[in-house]
């Protein structure tokens, strides 16, 4: 059964309610790769062509953004062999998929401390920035040497320069002032949260972006979610009663 022939796809277009942004929180690669009795390096790289089944799969339903958390500021402290490959496999999946990702309208936007890549991965994330700018059938955004206190940090000081140049007043600092100073302002919120391998924790990621998302966690690790897990999520979104702190008339 193709993509296009499948249940899910067909059911989650009549029941209608696609979410505009979907964030996922990509875990399970290393204990994928345990299993298997592979190197952690295995399982990062079997993760990749769930990133392209995703991508795919945001595009055939009408999704507007995708917020993959790929690589954490967390992740700095894992083993050096471990980061060099996963810095590598960065710069394998762009070369690999940016002229892809331009020709099916993808912009891809890399959100996080970037200063702290290595020069040839940091090229690379140039490269796919300005490759695939300007595409319009979806906005994939990588979170990268992120984690969402840092984030909202670097936004409170970014708003107490304002004040101190007098752009400013403090009063006028409110929600919007906050979200505009964001990595993600660009963006709407996340409508659906995604989280494989069953752990159930948000792990530092989109802290103040997330308030009102729909959560699906899935025991599914990362390297085996498909389209179809995908789809599965979507319709569990479909099913929910979204209030926002409101009760239902």
């Amino acid at each position: 059964m193709t993509a296009a022939e499948s249940p899910r796809l067909v059911q989650l277009r009549l029941n209608g309610a696609i979410p505009r942004h979907i964030a996922i929180i990509m875990d399970g690669n290393g204990r994928w790769a345990g299993e298997r009795g592979l190197p952690r390096s295995a399982g990062h790289q079997a993760g990749m062509a769930s990133v392209r089944e995703v991508v795919e799969a945001c595009i055939q339903t009408g999704v507007a953004v995708l917020t993959l958390f790929a690589f954490s500021q967390e992740n700095w402290q894992r083993p050096a062999a471990e980061i060099t490959a996963l810095m590598a496999l960065l710069e394998e999946y762009i070369a690999g998929e940016a002229s892809e990702l331009r020709d099916k309208g993808v912009a891809v936007r890399m959100l996080g401390d970037l200063d702290r890549l290595t020069p040839a991965a940091r090229g690379a994330v140039d490269r796919i920035e300005s490759t695939t700018a300007g595409g319009r059938a979806l906005a994939l955004n990588v979170c990268l040497s992120y984690g969402s206190r840092a984030e909202l940090v670097r936004a409170a000081r970014r708003l107490a320069e304002r004040v101190r140049a007098g752009e400013l007043e403090p009063g006028a600092i409110d929600e919007a002032a906050l979200t505009a100073e964001l990595y993600t302002a660009a963006w709407p919120d996340p409508d659906l949260l995604i989280r494989t391998s069953g752990e159930m924790r948000v792990s530092n990621f989109l802290l103040w972006q997330v308030a009102y998302a729909e959560f699906h966690v899935t025991p599914v690790l990362w390297p085996d979610f498909t389209r179809e897990e995908l789809f599965a999520a979507i319709l569990d979104f479909q099913n929910r009663d979204r209030r926002f702190g409101r009760v239902s008339t």
